[in-house]
């Protein structure tokens, strides 16, 4: 059982920055293809971003290509989303989703791909 645990949530300007944060507990000793989604009110939820096992593969929504920017660093088994240039278009909660240990890419783009899910951290970028 993995159990994602996200931070770096909050209210930011447009224009600003953010760094989410994701460390699963539970078992950590194996590594995963992880990703970032959103869900705004009222709307469905959307993949972000996605890094590979090893973190030598990433991809992104075209959304947030060239703004945002996934990153691991598997010593500390932790994932990271830097989001740049905030719009308030990107106001959502933002899940930590870790796939299953079959998968190893970056390029799962649908929520069944995904085996655990995180509680979500509210973005909220204000005009």
């Amino acid at each position: 059982q993995v159990q994602p645990v996200e931070s770096g949530g909050g209210l930011v300007q447009t224009g600003g920055s953010l760094r989410l944060s994701c460390a699963p507990s539970g078992r950590t000793s194996d590594t995963y293809a992880m990703a970032w989604f959103r869900q705004a009110s009222g709307k469905e939820r959307e993949f972000v971003a996605g890094i590979s096992r090893r973190g030598g593969s990433t991809s992104y929504a075209d959304s947030v290509k060239d703004r945002f920017t996934i990153s691991r660093d598997n010593d500390k088994k932790t994932v990271y989303l830097q989001m740049n240039s905030l719009k308030p278009e990107d106001t959502a909660v933002y899940y930590c989703a870790v796939a299953g240990l079959g998968l190893s890419g970056s390029h799962y783009y649908t929520a069944d791909d995904y085996d655990y899910w995180g509680q979500g951290t509210q973005v909220t970028v204000s005009s």
